[in-house]
């Protein structure tokens, strides 16, 4: 399962990379989507991908009983979610602006506006 997702994450991240070196703006915001998305992929499959229970200690033991689950890359992954969909939004209202003001999504146009 880690070579197919190692694959996967590859084709993300090529094509936001791809998409992030348009010329648009909006393709620009798209390809930073995706390159969070592969970022948090990214951290799923180091961490492992394997299932296992909720890391919960019965009560008079000192350690969980079975195969557990990682829960420190699920949270850093859900800060990193968090945080690509408020950076998405603040992009999202920020083209709108621009879009407002130079009446085009180029970047190359918007650098003619530079004063």
């Amino acid at each position: 399962m880690e070579p197919l997702m190692a694959v996967a994450i590859g084709i993300l991240y090529a094509t936001a990379i791809f998409m992030m070196l348009r010329r648009s703006i909006v393709k620009l915001v798209i390809g930073l989507m995706l390159l969070s998305n592969a970022a948090n992929l990214l951290i799923f499959t180091t961490a492992g991908m394997t299932r296992g229970a909720p890391p919960l200690i019965p009560e008079g033991m000192s350690a969980p009983v079975g195969n557990v689950a990682d829960p420190l890359p699920q949270a850093v992954v859900l800060t990193a979610i968090v945080i690509a969909f408020s950076v998405l939004a603040f992009a999202v209202v920020l083209i709108r602006r621009a879009y407002e003001v130079v009446k085009a999504d180029d970047l190359d146009k918007m650098k003619e506006t530079d004063t």
